[in-house]
C-alpha cells in the first residue's frame, strides 16, 4: 500500500512532456510578443528622432538663407544685389562674414544637394575672379514639384502671384524660400516642409 501511494504521489508532482511543450510554446509566444513590442518601440523612436533632426537641418537652413538675403546689397564691384533669379538657384550680394567686403553667395540645387558657393571680392581693383568655397548645404532635397525659391515684388500683400520667369531682378523685393527635405522616401514620416518669405531690406524703388 505504501510502494502505491509513493507512485501515485511522484506522478502527481512530476510534468508530462505535452505540458512542457505547451510550457515552453507559452513562453515562446510571450518572448516573440515582447521582442516585436520592443522592435516596434525602437523603430517609433528611431523614426521620430530621424523627423525631428531632418525638420532642424532644414529649418536652420531656411533661416540661414533669410538672414543673408535680407542683408543683400550692392556688391564691392557696384554690381546689382542680385545678379541671378530662378526657381533653384539665386545669386546675390552680402557681407556674411562681416569684414567690410560683400561676398558673392550662390544658392543652387545639383542633385538632391542643395549647395552653396562663396567668392570673395580680391585685387586692385576688386573683383570676384578668385576662388570658389563651395559647401554641402542639405541633402536629400526632393523639390521636384515645389520651387526652392519665389520672387514677389512690392505689391506682395500675401495672396499676390510670384514674378514669372525669367524674373525682372529690378522688381524683386521678397523671396519666398522653400525646401522639402526626406532622407527616404520609402519610409514614413512624410517630408519635412519649411518655408519662409523674406524682404530685401536694401532693395529700394530708388535704386
Amino acid at each position: 500500500m505504501k510502494n502505491i501511494f509513493k507512485t501515485f504521489k511522484t506522478k502527481k508532482l512530476g510534468l508530462s512532456l505535452v505540458e512542457v511543450l505547451v510550457a515552453l510554446a507559452i513562453l515562446a509566444f510571450i518572448s516573440i510578443a515582447v521582442g516585436a513590442f520592443a522592435g516596434n518601440v525602437f523603430s517609433l523612436n528611431t523614426t521620430i528622432q530621424n523627423g525631428l533632426s531632418v525638420q532642424q537641418d532644414a529649418r536652420q537652413v531656411v533661416k540661414q538663407i533669410a538672414a543673408e538675403l535680407r542683408e543683400a546689397s550692392i556688391s564691392s564691384t557696384g554690381a546689382y544685389p542680385i545678379e541671378v533669379a530662378s526657381t533653384s538657384e539665386i545669386i546675390f550680394y552680402d557681407d556674411i562674414d562681416n569684414d567690410g567686403l560683400k561676398e558673392k553667395v550662390r544658392y543652387y540645387l545639383s542633385g538632391l544637394i542643395l549647395k552653396k558657393d562663396v567668392v570673395k571680392p580680391s585685387g586692385n581693383p576688386l573683383s570676384y575672379s578668385g576662388g570658389t568655397t563651395t559647401s554641402n548645404i542639405i541633402n536629400d532635397v526632393r523639390n521636384s514639384t515645389t520651387s526652392i525659391f519665389l520672387y514677389y515684388d512690392k505689391n506682395y500683400d500675401g495672396t499676390t502671384a510670384p514674378l514669372s520667369f525669367p524674373v525682372d531682378l529690378l522688381q524683386i523685393r521678397l523671396v519666398k524660400v522653400s525646401l522639402s527635405v526626406d532622407r527616404d522616401p520609402y519610409r514614413s514620416p512624410v517630408p519635412v516642409f519649411i518655408t519662409t518669405q523674406v524682404t530685401l531690406r536694401n532693395l529700394k524703388d530708388n535704386l
